[in-house]
């Protein structure tokens, strides 16, 4: 259900009202009891992220980056495993012949 904005003409009361979509508009301003409401109109439905936890990987602290470098080995590697190393060119064992 939507959250209307309205405001009245009589006394400049200004409020929101959670109705349902079908339901008729307010008339009568709940300060001033005169018939002087109109709804305003929103700028439509916007996704709204309140509270904490949302997406909280991607808006990490200041503090946390930096505790986060602080505790990535020292190594210059990126990579959490070693990478695999070459012999340096030696050739496949499959039976020399010469």
């Amino acid at each position: 259900m939507p959250t209307y904005d309205y405001v009245c003409d009589a006394c400049d009361h200004k409020f929101e009202q959670f109705q349902m979509m079908k339901d008729d508009a307010l008339t009568k301003c709940p300060k001033c009891k005169k018939k002087k409401l109109r709804r305003l109109i929103g700028a439509g439905a916007a996704v709204v992220f309140k509270g904490t936890g949302f997406y909280q990987t991607d808006y990490r602290s200041d503090s946390y980056k930096k505790s986060a470098a602080a505790d990535k080995p020292s190594g210059g590697d990126s990579s959490s495993s070693p990478a695999p190393k070459s012999d340096g060119g030696s050739k496949p064992s499959g039976g020399d012949k010469s």
